[in-house]
């Protein structure tokens, strides 16, 4: 048997690195019911409508007839997106219902050939893209296709009414993607220019050798095209996250993650749920601090128009990126592995950026082992802070940072620390400036009857796997203030749109303190690392801290709820002063 073949990624994804944030845009045939079929509201995604409206080829495609987006204005979308500050643009030159947006000489259902518009919109933005200085790549479904015979998913292939599941058998899977993937693929990578990247989906079907023969083939038309982590297997040049997952700790190796304005990335009318500017900041901010790529989705209309809600973001993003993109490109992930309540924090070299969503005037970092050069705000970058280092009860180092009474930015400020040595930080989990205690579990070890060992966590952070009562799970925590503290864990729902599970009894040891309670779900809160589950707070009651000092804090499960089959799908243990 022959080895694996070994994924090393070509020197070009140097640019990807750097960039740090990117524009995705999803634009199709999808765009011009925009979320409803005959009269009638279709749920989920807009792209998605052929299959979830269970739409026939026939009438999906007539469509095109009908195609003509008058508005589409390549200058203006590749403008927006280097003015939000972005570096890379990634279009839908074909989705899963199949209909090129491109001139595609292998296959008339195309944007050229098919619709009343007659223009290869992808040569417009390309050429735009270049102009702004924009990398162009392209979004490409591999695997399903519900027009093309042998898609996976094609519409009437097998099953009832014509419609079913993403699967396809092997032999007219293969076909297609000899017959149309590849042509297409050769189109796109051989009619536009340098691309910086293909970026495959939702591979479903397809075998781990087909995965490698698709990045083979890109590589073989521009060997410094990247492909993207959803061509399937782990055979991808970077890795991608699923849809709207924020990472719950810092990445390691190179990873994206694709996420929406609002609830949609196809056009939908009636979705505005637009996230605010504050939101997409604080969104920027802590995937740079986790060392990942912010892809950001926008859904143009069927005319071709931008929706003015998504320009005023866009550009609210540019304005901020002027003054504190330093602080994005080319950084690093924050060299602490846990979340703070006031933001993150991003590296590059011997320079930490604090990236602060809530401002005040004595600012306090704990855990900073290396002693400060000098400190400023990017708003700022003549004036000079004073600051304080020092090494308090339990041994805990404390940074403190007096800033002006005013925030320089209302919504993220940037501070600036330069050290004189590298960045060296406590890695234990410490009690914060405010008196909380966080305890992630990704920082835990979970203890079964074979030993500690680190937990298995779902792709939302969830602990996976703590179905026995006799397992348990540790922490190592370094704590300033001794007293009395409120223990709230934070549980979640590993299934789609399930309610978190209730009346699991646990027992919280702190030291020689034990607090007991049985867990009650308070209002289920949507999880907004991934928006179709949903995370619940359930309070404990009050445990006692006797002396500054470091302490070994465990979680056991005195009973398991019974029907909740996921056992206690645990996220956080969070301690707060009981006042």
């Amino acid at each position: 048997m022959s080895n694996p073949e070994t994924i090393v990624a070509p020197d070009s994804i140097q640019w990807w690195r750097e960039a740090r944030f990117g524009l995705f845009i999803h634009w199709g045939l999808y765009a011009q019911p925009a979320g409803v079929w005959k009269g009638k509201e279709i749920p989920s995604i807009g792209e998605w409508i052929m299959y979830n409206a269970k739409i026939p080829i026939a009438e999906y495609a007539a469509l095109a007839k009908t195609f003509n987006p008058v508005k589409f204005d390549a200058e203006a979308w590749a403008s927006l997106a280097a003015r939000a500050g972005m570096k890379y643009l990634v279009i839908t030159a074909k989705h899963h219902d199949g209909f090129a947006m491109f001139r595609s000489p292998s296959n008339p259902y195309n944007i050229v050939d098919a619709t009343p518009f007659k223009r290869d919109v992808m040569k417009e933005l390309a050429e735009a893209c270049r102009k702004h200085g924009l990398k162009m790549c392209f979004y490409y479904s591999q695997a399903q296709d519900w027009h093309a015979p042998g898609g996976a998913g094609h519409w009437d292939e097998v099953g009832e009414a014509g419609w079913h599941g993403a699967t396809m058998p092997a032999e007219p899977f293969a076909r297609y993607l000899e017959e149309k993937v590849k042509p297409q693929l050769r189109e796109l990578l051989t009619q536009y220019g340098p691309i910086g990247l293909i970026w495959f989906d939702t591979p479903v079907v397809i075998t781990r050798e087909q995965s490698l023969d698709l990045r083979r083939f890109v590589h073989s038309l521009q060997p410094e095209c990247l492909v993207s982590g959803r061509v399937g297997h782990g055979v991808g040049d970077y890795g991608s996250l699923g849809d709207n997952q924020i990472p719950f700790s810092r990445m390691r190796g190179d990873w994206e993650v694709p996420a929406t304005l609002n609830d949609t990335w196809g056009y939908k009318k009636n979705d505005q749920h637009w996230k605010s500017t504050g939101t997409l900041l604080g969104l920027l901010a802590e995937i740079a601090g986790k060392g990942a790529n912010y892809l950001l989705n926008i859904g143009p209309t069927g005319d071709g128009e931008i929706p003015p809600a998504t320009v005023e973001r866009l550009e609210a993003i540019g304005k901020w990126m002027q003054v504190n993109g330093v602080a994005i490109y080319g950084s690093s992930a924050s060299p602490y592995d846990y979340a703070f309540p006031w933001g993150t924090l991003t590296r590059k070299a011997r320079v930490l950026y604090v990236l602060l969503t809530q401002w005040t005037r004595s600012f306090k970092l704990r855990g900073l082992q290396s002693s400060v050069a000098k400190a400023w705000l990017l708003a700022e970058p003549q004036a000079r802070l004073s600051f304080h280092q020092s090494l308090g009860a339990g041994g805990i180092h404390e940074l403190t940072v007096e800033l002006p009474a005013q925030a320089p930015d209302p919504l993220v400020s940037v501070l600036a620390l330069e050290m004189n040595e590298e960045i060296r930080v406590e890695m234990l989990p410490l009690q914060q400036p405010d008196g909380s205690i966080q305890l992630p579990i990704h920082l835990a070890a979970f203890v079964d009857e074979k030993g500690p060992r680190s937990p298995t966590l779902m792709n939302d952070g969830l602990l996976s796997g703590w179905t026995n009562a006799n397992d348990y799970v540790a922490w190592t925590v370094r704590v300033q203030d001794a007293g009395v503290y409120e223990a709230r864990l934070t549980l979640g729902s590993p299934e789609w749109e399930k309610a978190v599970a209730s009346g699991h009894r646990v027992a919280l040891s702190i030291g020689a303190n034990v607090q007991r309670g049985e867990l009650r779900s308070e209002e289920p809160i949507r999880n907004v690392r991934t928006v179709h589950h949903f995370q619940a707070i359930s309070a404990l009651g009050k445990i006692r801290i006797e002396a500054p000092g470091e302490y070994r804090v465990e979680l056991r499960a005195e009973k398991l709820a019974e029907g909740a089959k996921e056992g206690l799908a645990l996220l956080a243990v969070e301690l707060r002063p009981a006042g």
